[in-house]
């Protein structure tokens, strides 16, 4: 869970346009207000809810006479979009109704009261997170999840990708990347050969070898300066694994590249 609040709003209150880089969720407990996306106006109340899908421009705004009290709930992960799609939830039909039983607001009461817990917070606002959208799967939903192995398959070779760029320049291991994706190493490497026909420890020295060529530009930088740079802290291992992947070393790698330039 990214983030869960309350607020009742002063007439005319809005926020946007803009974007947001995770999904969020407003549920309306009462009063009026209007989401707009695209070219589409919804007009929304007590009871109504509606999704913001990240990277898409939004805009909402509480009603001059009657204006909205809301909570929200902000969120991401890998089965984030398939749970939403089936409750019936897109970027194209992004409002919901409650089925009038309290449930939701229940919800979205005790997770404001969770975020004052001193120890088991985070664990409780997840499964009231849970709770919250399987409410809105069993009212609104197909239950039909959208949701294959081959989409969770590429999700998790997404997740390994984005792992490395973030953290190759230290001194990083497959089982750690594994292990934060929640997978078992052996699945890992099997599902990213699988899917780019590489294993992830050759991809892994591949990408950082890359950029190292990219640091060469610099010559500020020794190559002892560059192998600590992408993750090698033995200048002597860095440079001979270098010239297995570029076929040359690194001094002549920038040696050529500053007679060409």
């Amino acid at each position: 869970m990214y983030q869960c609040g309350t607020e009742v709003c002063d007439p005319g209150h809005y926020y946007g346009p803009a974007v947001r880089d995770h999904f969020l969720i407003h549920y309306i407990h009462s009063g009026r207000g209007r989401f707009c996306v695209g070219d589409k106006v919804y007009h929304l109340s007590r009871g109504q809810g509606f999704l913001i899908c990240p990277n898409i421009v939004t805009f909402y705004q509480a009603d001059m006479e009657d204006p909205w009290n809301y909570s929200w709930v902000g969120f991401h992960g890998l089965k984030a979009e398939s749970y939403l799609r089936s409750a019936g939830l897109t970027a194209e039909n992004p409002v919901f109704s409650d089925s009038g039983d309290n449930y939701i607001s229940e919800c979205f009461r005790k997770m404001i009261e969770a975020k004052n817990l001193a120890k088991g917070r985070e664990i409780r606002l997840l499964g009231y997170l849970y709770l919250f959208l399987s409410q809105l799967i069993e009212q609104n939903g197909t239950g039909l999840f959208i949701d294959t192995a081959g989409s969770r398959k590429e999700a998790y070779v997404k997740k390994a990708i984005e792992y490395i760029d973030m953290n190759y320049s230290r001194k990083m291991t497959i089982s750690e990347l594994a292990r934060s994706i929640g997978l078992d190493r052996s699945y890992l490497g099997s599902i990213f050969k699988e899917h780019l026909s590489i294993s992830l420890q050759s991809y892994l020295k591949n990408y950082r070898m890359d950029k190292a060529c990219e640091l060469m530009k610099n010559e500020d930088l020794s190559i002892g300066d560059i192998a600590r740079s992408v993750g090698y802290d033995d200048p002597l291992l860095f440079s001979k694994l270098f010239r297995k992947c570029k076929g040359v070393s690194p001094r002549e790698y920038r040696r050529r590249y500053i007679e060409a330039n």
